[in-house]
């Protein structure tokens, strides 16, 4: 197999993690003991990266996640340790703009194969709340270094794109595409497994993008509140309205005016859910429900995967999203 470490197969049971979280690794003293095996040392930066490698790269590769479950992925920091220990794997598998600490430690690692989602498909602005920016929100965030649509260093791409790309099912699958010829690039010789395992994966994503195209076609409103503007591209793939009350930050609180609109787009769109997420405080949408009359639900925005999680991978927790869609916007 043309590539620089293989992953002995005796050794993924008890494999070394990064000091966080490791579906499989090699040790060192493994390696030296030259065990043979042939499993693709691949390493995702968070779980939509993840995800796709797994599911590509089936029995033929051993992943590790940077990103352990619960932790919010934009706030993820390397020590030099973990930092160095990238230059482990064989393939990197990121997304550029999302973790500035592990966009850092990648372009020092040396890998030699190293995929970036963001460069997989085309990324667009979306704006905090639903492409626009709010009295006395503008300036903030030019003074922490956003871009006029509102997205900040920490959670954003180079170019100022909205780096959520993975919540559309269309766009994550462009990604799927590339993550697979980059898989056969680095393992030439199980290229045709990565292929037959891309098809399957973008056929599972277009019957999602079909689901939610014939779900959401016919719903009494197409607005829905959400605490983390995250859902920018899944609300422009089908016709929906995303607003956020805080924009990309899921912690960040409202200021009054912001709470006051939405309010009166609550009357004026007939929105009856205020959602909130998994891995952040549901405290800021409960209040605003409590104040509107409003119900709350989970809306995913699958950064990670958790016990509180709506399903157990990907396709699921989707599915799950779909279901709260429908149930808020009045699907009929």
């Amino acid at each position: 197999m043309n590539v620089r470490r293989l992953i002995p197969a005796a050794t993924t049971a008890g494999a070394v993690t990064l000091g966080l979280v490791a579906l499989s690794a090699c040790s060192a003293s493994d390696a030296a003991d030259g065990k043979s095996g042939d499993k693709l040392a691949v390493t995702a930066s968070f779980y939509p990266m993840q995800f796709l490698a797994q599911q590509i790269g089936g029995d033929h590769v051993s992943v590790t996640t940077l990103t352990k479950p619960g932790v919010e992925p934009h706030d993820l920091e390397l020590k030099p340790r973990q930092a160095a220990q990238l230059g482990d794997a064989d393939v990197i598998v990121y997304l550029k703009g999302v973790q500035p600490a592990v966009d850092e430690a990648i372009a020092q690692s040396g890998v030699p194969h190293i995929v970036d989602a963001a460069s997989l498909t085309t990324l667009e602005k979306h704006g905090t709340e639903a492409g626009h920016a709010h009295e006395g929100e503008e300036h903030a965030a030019e003074e922490q270094g956003a871009d006029e649509h509102g997205h900040g260093g920490e959670e954003g791409t180079a170019n100022g794109g909205d780096p959520h790309i993975w919540l559309d099912p269309v766009k994550y699958a462009e990604v799927a595409k590339g993550v697979g010829a980059s898989l056969e690039k680095a393992d030439p010789d199980h290229a045709a497994a990565y292929r037959k395992n891309t098809g399957a994966l973008v056929e599972k994503l277009g019957g999602l993008d079909t689901a939610f195209k014939q779900g959401l076609a016919d719903t009494t409103t197409k607005t829905f509140i959400t605490t983390h503007a995250a859902f920018g591209y899944l609300a422009e793939r089908y016709g929906l309205e995303q607003e956020a009350i805080a924009g990309i930050d899921p912690e960040a609180e409202p200021t009054p005016a912001r709470v006051k609109e939405l309010e009166t787009i609550a009357r004026r769109d007939k929105v009856s859910t205020v959602f909130f997420e998994t891995l952040a405080s549901d405290k800021t949408a409960k209040t605003l429900a409590g104040d509107s009359g409003l119900k709350t639900d989970v809306l995913d925005p699958l950064e990670g995967i958790t016990d509180r999680s709506k399903g157990a991978d990907y396709i699921q927790v989707m599915e799950s999203n779909l279901a709260a869609l429908r149930k808020a916007l009045g699907a009929k």
